[in-house]
């Protein structure tokens, strides 16, 4: 996904003014993988026995979820670039991330799917982490 993502900031006729193309490649795919991955996570709690004891991690998956999705898009668009909101969605999704794959790892020995997802959340917040350190 990333090489795509990279050809469409590379076709962009403004190109990507003062971010870190491949920060920014890296960061917008993990944004999409760890919003898929949040709402399949999501979708797997809610299947299993003790469903009751995931709420929190079934919220925090779709809260992640969507915080990713809205990042990506965001981060996807390249004409006329807000860097405070920039900077300030990045940031939320670094903190989502952190929140949903701290609760994700709590799960992960019994669930398989929570340890995947809290995976996801970790490479994602990093490449959040990435991409602002390159924002200043």
């Amino acid at each position: 996904m990333t090489h795509h993502v990279t050809s469409m900031l590379e076709t962009h006729p403004r190109g990507v003014d003062a971010l870190d193309k491949e920060k920014l490649a890296a960061c917008i795919a993990a944004c999409f993988e760890c919003a898929a991955t949040c709402t399949a996570c999501a979708d797997a709690c809610l299947g299993e026995d003790m469903v009751a004891d995931l709420v929190r991690c079934i919220r925090l998956n779709a809260d992640c979820a969507d915080v990713c999705a809205a990042t990506g898009a965001v981060l996807s668009r390249q004409t006329e670039r807000n860097l405070d909101l920039t900077r300030a969605i990045v940031e939320a999704c670094r903190r989502a991330c952190k929140a949903c794959g701290d609760e994700c790892a709590t799960h992960g020995d019994m669930h398989e799917h929570c340890r995947i997802c809290a995976d996801a959340c970790r490479r994602c917040e990093q490449a959040c982490t990435d991409l602002l350190s390159s924002l200043g």
